[in-house]
């Protein structure tokens, strides 16, 4: 299937191909729990999406080891996705960004990254 997504703004912009989504994943590290997004519970591999970003409108935030990527629009502020710690590159969507999904429905799984 067919995914597309945006921040608030549509200045970053992706798409990726996944079988049908019908869970999402959660971690309880500092800032995901702050962030409250329900993601991807798998990763994809930078090839396997297409971002798009409009006026340098992708941001980035990292911290302790500056390994994961979080990526962010600096216009709306919404975070998109990010760069997973476990599989360095890989990307974790935030499903809240994506078309045709409702994030209210979903069932989750809990990452324990606060214990990474």
């Amino acid at each position: 299937m067919i995914y597309k997504g945006s921040c608030h703004c549509a200045k970053i912009q992706f798409e990726f191909t996944s079988p049908l989504i019908e869970n999402g994943t959660r971690c309880n590290c500092t800032i995901c729990v702050r962030k409250g997004a329900l993601m991807t519970e798998f990763t994809l591999a930078p090839k396997d999406i297409n971002i798009s970003i409009k006026d340098n409108a992708l941001s980035t935030y990292t911290f302790a080891s500056h390994v994961a990527k979080h990526h962010f629009c600096n216009n709306c502020g919404v975070y998109t996705f990010h760069q997973s710690m476990k599989e360095i590159g890989y990307y974790r969507i935030n499903l809240g960004c994506v078309e045709t999904i409702d994030t209210s429905t979903l069932p989750f799984s809990i990452y324990d990254g606060a214990s990474i």
